[in-house]
């Protein structure tokens, strides 16, 4: 985004964006699976968090960044989740172009509605509904989607916190559905709707490789406001 890399038509497409969504595992967090700090370079959540604004810091000015938590992070896993406390990451509240969100969250960018949520529920649709699998999560996102509610399964293990109102269901019909959580990129359109399961910016871990997991780390999608086409970008692959 900062129009360094990649040849000339990259480079014209980055200079273009002006909002980065980020839905949810900003950071690996700590004792998210066993033995998952023998993995870890950063030891801690705060020191996480101070290196990823260290890092969105360098992004063109002009760029908006929303940001949700995910299982991951340093809130509950009951969903819904409330955004990344200041206490834990002072320097991505100090950046005043970094907009910390709950999850799920309802976005309006520039008169498209952009529904955002980490996807903590992809796993229980993928491990147990018949015709899905982890290595197309971009399924699952369009089930939820007609389900009208991002955790529509109860007792299985994404835990859901008991309120009186319900927040995690999709009220309004979006233009875009952008969830995270099983670390694969993929892409669909359904019924006029851009469906999008993001990737990662982290290889396959040990963890994964035992889940029979491939992610696509690097693989990104960049959404035109104006035209609504999606355009998927692998960033180990400009040109």
């Amino acid at each position: 985004m900062n129009q360094d890399l990649g040849p000339k038509p990259r480079r014209d497409l980055a200079a273009q964006v002006k909002y980065l969504v980020i839905p949810g595992d900003l950071v690996d967090g700590i004792g998210i699976y066993v033995n998952q700090l023998d993995e870890l370079t950063i030891p801690t959540q705060r020191a996480q968090y101070r290196e990823a604004a260290k890092l969105l810091e360098k992004l063109p000015p002009h760029i908006e960044t929303v940001i949700i938590p995910g299982n991951h992070d340093a809130v509950r896993r009951s969903l819904p989740q409330p955004a990344i406390p200041e206490s834990y990451a002072p320097e991505l509240y100090a950046n005043p172009r970094i907009h910390m969100a709950p999850n799920p969250i309802a976005l309006n960018l520039n008169g498209v509605k952009v529904f955002v949520a980490h996807g903590s529920a992809l796993t229980d649709i993928l491990g147990s509904t018949p015709g899905h699998d982890f290595h197309n999560p971009v399924t699952a996102v369009e089930l939820l989607l007609k389900c009208r509610h991002i955790a529509p399964s109860y007792g299985k293990s994404t835990p859901i916190a008991p309120e009186k109102i319900d927040r995690l269901v999709i009220k309004e019909i979006p233009d875009v559905v952008l969830m995270g959580h099983i670390h694969i990129h993929e892409s669909k359109r359904y019924k006029g709707i851009t469906l999008i399961a993001s990737g990662s910016f982290q290889d396959q871990t040990p963890f994964q490789k035992r889940m029979k997991l491939d992610p696509t780390p690097g693989v990104i999608s960049v959404f035109n406001l104006k035209t609504h086409n999606e355009i998927p970008l692998d960033l180990e692959r400009l040109e």
